[in-house]
């Protein structure tokens, strides 16, 4: 190749790094690994949230959403890593959609103020919005979805990821996965919300709940097939893809009605899973037994860091809902009872996570063992005394 050929190439390459360069849109990472929990707080016995933090990071749970934007919880979260998403609530999204300086000063009371020590990774507007009972809630989430974006570009902040969940309910019919597509009603809506966030690179977050399917459905539902156990599992005749777990056919249902939307591309993160340790008469399968082994299974399934049989190359990402039984949440009970940790930090079944106790006598027994270092003398029975309790805690 001469002179003349090596510049005219090098010149062209230049010219359209550029061009791709300026047309792509910046993505926010709003999600280390594949694990994250739920930190809902309806409840007036919970632990601080400075304790919170203490049981996420001893967790090594990095990952953590909020229903809100409550600044004890930002204050405590301030020079952690905990990566947070939080929330603007479903009271304030017709507000934010009819006022774009109400959606600036609230970004920039909530997000603004508090990074970059708070590692605020994302806001969630409202929460499973559409396919709800209000229309005009509906109709208000996309521009209020469009000003608190607005309002993040207008106050510099470049990494923070928008974002609504959805339930189950804005699908037609999810089985079999292949078939599934928005209902009439929401597909309206939805469209726009999704072109808007695949210019944004926002994925697409779902709220799965296989022990709400099963409950429902437990005469044409395999427990083992929802609870991740050994099971004969189903064939989708569409696709001939096996499924040996109802979590990966709900994901993979939202990737059919997302590829009938034309949004092949959009990624599927899932906001919201997990299983009630305890429900009301009509909820048999709410047991501290189904709940340790559908969070079990799916932290093993989470770290072997795999897709879904439609979506085999991204990876499964999931928040857990949630860190704590809420007693205050309305509903039947299992609404109460979803928690991995009761309302006093322990643990509510064991899944490998320790419990504010076993912190805190892990903590005092190194303390124990700092203060002998540095040469101070401390009787048998004291040193006897904790290591008794911390190994009963074990």
């Amino acid at each position: 190749m001469n002179e003349f050929c090596f510049n005219w190439v090098v010149s062209i390459s230049f010219m359209l790094l550029l061009i791709f360069t300026n047309n792509a849109q910046p993505t926010a990472r709003a999600f280390t690994g594949t694990y994250g929990i739920n930190y809902g707080r309806i409840a007036d016995n919970i632990p601080s949230p400075d304790k919170v933090v203490k049981l996420l990071r001893a967790a090594k749970i990095k990952n953590v959403r909020i229903y809100d934007a409550e600044p004890s919880v930002l204050n405590a979260f301030k020079g952690t890593g905990l990566e947070l998403v939080i929330g603007l609530p479903n009271g304030l999204v017709k507000e934010m959609s009819a006022n774009a300086d109400h959606a600036l000063n609230w970004v920039k009371d909530n997000v603004k103020a508090f990074l970059p020590e708070t590692r605020i990774v994302g806001i969630a507007v409202g929460n499973e919005v559409l396919g709800g009972s209000d229309n005009e809630l509906e109709v208000a989430l996309l521009n209020a979805v469009k000003n608190v974006y607005n309002a993040t570009k207008k106050l510099g902040i470049s990494d923070v990821q928008i974002s609504t969940a959805h339930s189950q309910a804005v699908f037609a019919d999810s089985f079999p996965p292949s078939f599934c597509v928005f209902k009439d009603g929401v597909a309206e809506l939805m469209k726009p919300l999704l072109d808007f966030f695949s210019k944004i690179g926002s994925p697409f977050c779902l709220n799965a709940y296989p022990f709400l399917a099963y409950t429902y459905n437990s005469d044409k539902i395999d427990i083992n097939y929802a609870l991740f156990q050994p099971n004969e599992g189903i064939v989708d005749n569409k696709t001939n893809l096996h499924y040996d777990n109802l979590l990966d056919a709900q994901i993979d249902a939202a990737y059919a009605a997302l590829e009938d939307a034309g949004f092949r591309k959009m990624e599927v993160i899932v906001t919201e899973t997990g299983w009630a340790s305890n429900g009301d008469e009509n909820e048999p399968a709410a047991t501290p037994g189904n709940a340790r082994t559908y969070n079990y299974n799916l932290r093993k399934r989470l770290a072997k860091r795999k897709g879904t049989p439609m979506r085999p190359k991204k990876m499964l990402k999931a928040y857990i809902f949630a860190l704590f039984n809420e007693y205050q949440k309305p509903g039947q009970s299992s609404e109460k009872n979803f928690g991995l940790f009761k309302a006093d930090g322990s643990i509510s079944y064991d899944i490998g996570f320790p419990g504010l106790q076993d912190i805190s006598a892990a903590s005092s027994l190194l303390s124990l063992k700092g203060i002998q270092a540095q040469g101070y003398y401390l009787p048998a029975i004291a040193i006897t005394t904790s290591i008794s309790v911390l190994l009963s805690r074990l």
